[in-house]
C-alpha cells in the first residue's frame, strides 16, 4: 500500500483527490495540509511515501517550501499538482527537488498514474517540460529570458505583471521598496526588456499570466 500525504489549501481539492484515491486498490491518504507550516509540522508524525504538493499554498513561497521538505525528508517523492501551467513552474520545481509536475487540468487516470511512478522512484515529466529543459539546459543562448531569473525575481516579475506597485510587492513579501526596486532592475537586464508593458507583453505572449490576451 503507498502511503500519500496531500498538501493543498483548498478542501475542496482534498476532498476530491481523496475520492479519487479511494477509488484505488493501492493508494491510501494517510496525511493532509492546508498550508505550508502545517505540512512542515505533520509530516514528522505522520506514515507516507509520496507527497502530493499545491505549489500555491498560503505562508511559505512553494519552491521554499519544496526545498525545506526536501532537507527534512530527503528520501520522500514529492510530485506537484498545480493550477499552474508548466511553462511558469515546472523547471523550477525540479530543480528544487520535485521528482514530478502535473496540472489540476489533468484528469484522474493521469493523477493517479504519476502517483505511482512517483512513489516509485520515477519521475513524471511531460514532452513540453522535457522541451523546457533542453531549450535551458542545452545552450544558455537557448534559455527562454523568464527562466534566468532567480525564484525571488521571478516572484517579483509576476507580481510586477499582475499589476502591483513596488510597494505592494515589498508589504507582500516583506521586502522593502529600494530592494524590490534592484530586484525589477535585475529583472529588465536579464529579460533585456525597458518597461513593465515589455514584461505584460512577454508574460501574456508566454501564457505566465492570467490576463486577458
Amino acid at each position: 500500500m503507498t502511503c500519500v500525504f496531500l498538501a493543498d489549501d483548498h478542501s475542496i481539492m482534498r476532498d476530491g483527490l481523496k475520492q479519487i484515491l479511494a477509488e484505488t486498490e493501492d493508494l491510501k491518504v494517510t496525511g493532509e495540509a492546508s498550508n505550508g507550516n502545517e505540512l512542515l509540522t505533520r509530516l514528522n508524525s505522520v506514515e507516507c511515501n509520496i507527497l502530493v504538493l499545491d505549489i500555491s499554498m498560503p505562508g511559505k513561497n512553494g519552491i521554499e517550501l519544496i526545498k525545506l521538505v526536501h532537507r527534512d525528508h530527503p528520501h520522500l517523492p514529492i510530485l506537484i499538482l498545480s493550477m499552474h501551467q508548466e511553462d511558469q513552474y515546472a523547471l523550477r520545481a525540479f530543480k528544487a527537488g520535485a521528482a514530478g509536475y502535473i496540472t489540476k487540468e489533468s484528469d484522474a487516470d493521469l493523477l493517479v498514474a504519476a502517483i505511482r511512478k512517483v512513489a516509485a522512484g520515477g519521475i513524471q515529466i511531460s514532452p513540453h517540460v522535457s522541451e523546457l529543459m533542453t531549450r535551458q539546459f542545452g545552450t544558455a543562448s537557448a534559455a527562454l529570458p523568464h527562466t534566468l531569473l532567480s525564484n525571488r525575481e521571478y516572484q517579483v516579475f509576476e507580481m510586477l505583471v499582475s499589476g502591483r506597485s513596488p510597494s505592494e510587492i515589498g508589504e507582500n513579501l516583506s521586502l522593502s521598496v529600494k530592494t524590490v526596486s534592484t530586484h525589477k532592475a535585475r529583472i529588465m537586464q536579464k529579460m533585456d526588456m525597458a518597461t513593465v508593458a515589455d514584461l505584460v507583453r512577454y508574460a501574456i505572449a508566454h501564457e505566465l499570466t492570467s490576463l486577458p490576451n
